[in-house]
């Protein structure tokens, strides 16, 4: 391929928008799609945002586990909230452009989030295992400042990863097609339409794409390995099942969010197909977001009784009133 500097400056048109393509195949479709999306897109901002209010509202829920999870929860809004209006704006407009700018600012808060909820999911993972592994010395290892510490880390590391990951998609130079054939500006998507040789943007990417997935994972895996073993030597039959119980919803969400994004980012970029890659995105885009508020408070005994206790409360304050 030539490089984009030893092309004519004639045959170089800059491009100042794109047009998201996604879901535009399935014409009538789309505003079945449109329902089931918004309803989606509702019912997760109403379960994150009831499990962060209740968490913030019950103090007995005042523990690091629940303290990630209300992280997460906030992570999750906003990563929806980046990408789902627009696409359900989309399916309604026969004009889907999106500009250069809004493309990049859009891919820059979408990596940030997505970033930060797989760091926030190792922590997790790790306070599991100080809590299960090591009680006694739990309140030591996860006392309030690492907490806080170990949250702002994962942000702050999912903001500086993103800087980089949209620099180096955005410093190419885009002069052919302006068609996304995606519902939002994703990495491999728009780094496909650029001009010239993009081979070395995207190693540094497929990198940083390892150092998020690959090592929270390995870290989670080997996490649970030690988690395993100290549930199995637990004598009671109740202590194992509670002990179980605390990581299973950890579990089923690590599963889905790591399984599904490494299939889209851990590839070879001539393995890309557009196709299979909006029915996976859509999963770790809508169906993990969905998947955090259900699996916690239908599995989670605590939740529950704290979402009752609440509503309680708040019925009992308008009867006094």
């Amino acid at each position: 391929m030539v490089s984009w500097e030893e092309l004519p400056l004639k045959n170089l048109t800059t491009v100042t928008e794109f047009l998201l393509l996604g879901f535009s195949n399935l014409q009538d479709l789309q505003l079945v799609l449109f329902a089931i999306f918004l309803c989606l897109y509702i019912i997760i901002l109403c379960g994150n945002i009831t499990i962060v209010t209740v968490i913030l509202l019950e103090h007995s829920l005042h523990i690091p586990m629940y303290f990630f999870l209300g992280v997460l929860s906030v992570s999750e809004t906003c990563y929806t909230f980046v990408i789902l209006p627009k696409m359900l704006l989309n399916l309604l407009s026969v004009l889907r452009t999106i500009s250069f700018t809004s493309c990049a600012i859009q891919m820059f808060f979408f990596l940030s989030f997505a970033i930060n909820n797989c760091l926030l999911l190792g922590v997790m993972g790790y306070d599991r295992y100080a809590a299960i592994c090591h009680p006694l010395r739990y309140p030591i290892l996860m006392n309030w400042r690492a907490c806080r510490l170990l949250a702002a880390t994962c942000g702050l590391s999912g903001f500086l990863i993103s800087m980089v990951g949209t620099t180096l998609v955005f410093i190419l130079p885009f002069c052919n097609s302006n068609k996304i054939r995606h519902y939002f500006c994703d990495i491999s998507p728009v780094i496909h339409l650029a001009c010239g040789n993009t081979y070395i943007n995207e190693m540094i990417i497929f990198i940083c794409g390892v150092l998020v997935l690959v090592v929270p994972l390995i870290f989670i895996c080997f996490s649970y390995v030690f988690i395993v073993s100290t549930i199995l030597r637990i004598p009671s039959t109740e202590g194992k099942r509670k002990a179980f119980s605390t990581c299973a919803s950890h579990l089923t969400v690590v599963i889905v969010h790591y399984g599904c994004a490494s299939f889209v980012y851990l590839r070879p970029s001539s393995k890309v197909s557009s196709g299979k890659d909006q029915l996976v995105t859509v999963t770790y885009t809508i169906v993990t977001p969905l998947l955090n508020p259900m699996v916690y408070s239908l599995r989670n005994r605590d939740v529950q009784m704290a979402i009752r206790k609440v509503i309680g409360f708040g019925k009992f304050s308008q009867k006094t009133t």
